[in-house]
């Protein structure tokens, strides 16, 4: 086969989960993506809502599976030498549709072609191949490297949540477990041994929290040894909280992120993306009584690019976030500029 060379690497991801506006929620999922000639191959495929087999939330046995059947040490789970790419974040099965490509072996190189658009056993690449992605040709020493770096698989996300207010806690950390994410409640950290505060990748801060009690909480972890990420609550709206601790816990490369910028000003939203994708944005205000109220303002296609959305004064009046959602991120950001009450 003639394909020229790409590289191949591996990074970790995220398909972002969430507490949606409408009361649904969709689960989070912690995978590595593949990247080819330094850019994640999932962004070559449009808008995909989709998770490679190297997920964080399956069985170590299976995981060690998908590595060696994309090693070709095990055989393709599909006829005529197809592997699954990239598959349904929620259920995993072939009939919600899958991206897959043949993998073969070309003296010790690897090679990934015909990729397709999968819903049952045979592909159709006439009618659902991907048309300019691929043949990719990978030197088999890299190829191998990466994938046999990940024999241990990937550690599960899990935050610690910290706050005066139990009841808002009780419903985030219900909200984080309902979309994949561990999260446990606790008033000091102190207290926790290292090992416990090992598994964590993210503490959470309430707005109640004093400097002085994080900079104590902080220091626990240190002197465990662990470098977790500071979540500072913006407010006590359970959707938002939820968009800062999945962001915080994404470990993807910035370089290699969809959703790169977001900002709020009174009149609109200011969002920036590196790849084309369906984004979309929700705004939360507390009212005077802190109730929320929360109203979708945007949810389209946006190209490469910065990009300026209109916010709608009733939907950030006062105190006002919005959240910016793609299928592989979340960002979330306070509006300024408007007037409290």
């Amino acid at each position: 086969m003639s394909a020229a060379y790409a590289t191949f690497g591996l990074a970790p991801a995220i398909r972002a989960g969430g507490v949606l506006a409408d009361g649904g929620y969709q689960v989070h999922r912690d995978f590595v993506d593949f990247v080819v000639d330094g850019r994640p191959l999932l962004f070559q495929l449009s808008d995909l809502d989709a998770v490679s087999p190297l997920a964080s939330d399956i069985p170590p046995a299976i995981f060690t599976e998908q590595v060696r059947a994309l090693l070709l040490e095990a055989d393709p789970p599909l006829p005529d030498g197809r592997f699954v790419i990239y598959g349904c974040p929620e259920c995993a099965d072939l009939g919600c549709g899958a991206v897959t490509a043949v993998i073969e072996r070309d003296g010790e190189d690897y090679i990934w072609r015909d990729f397709a658009w999968q819903t049952d056993e045979h592909a159709d690449l006439e009618l659902n191949g991907y048309q300019g992605v691929g043949p990719f040709r990978f030197h088999g020493a890299e190829y191998r490297a990466a994938l046999t770096s990940l024999s241990e698989g990937l550690s599960r996300r899990r935050v610690l949540l910290i706050g005066a207010r139990v009841a808002v806690l009780a419903k985030l950390a219900a909200a984080l477990r309902t979309i994949g994410i561990g999260a446990d409640i606790t008033q000091d950290a102190r207290a926790v041994p290292a090992e416990e505060l090992r598994g964590y990748g993210a503490v959470a801060f309430g707005r109640a929290v004093g400097e002085a009690e994080r900079a104590a909480v902080l220091q626990a972890f240190e002197r465990a040894g662990v470098e977790v990420a500071r979540v500072d609550g913006l407010a006590p709206i359970v959707p938002l909280l939820v968009a800062q601790i999945e962001h915080a816990l994404d470990r993807s490369p910035l370089p290699q992120r969809r959703l790169t910028t977001l900002a709020a000003a009174e009149g609109a939203a200011e969002v920036e993306v590196t790849s084309a994708c369906r984004v979309r944005i929700t705004a939360y205000r507390l009212d005077r009584l802190y109730r929320t109220h929360a109203r979708e303002v945007f949810d389209g296609v946006l190209e490469p690019g910065r990009h300026r959305v209109p916010l709608d004064p009733r939907a950030v009046k006062g105190e006002a976030y919005v959240v910016a959602r793609t299928t592989g991120g979340v960002l979330a950001a306070p509006v300024t500029g408007g007037r409290r009450g």
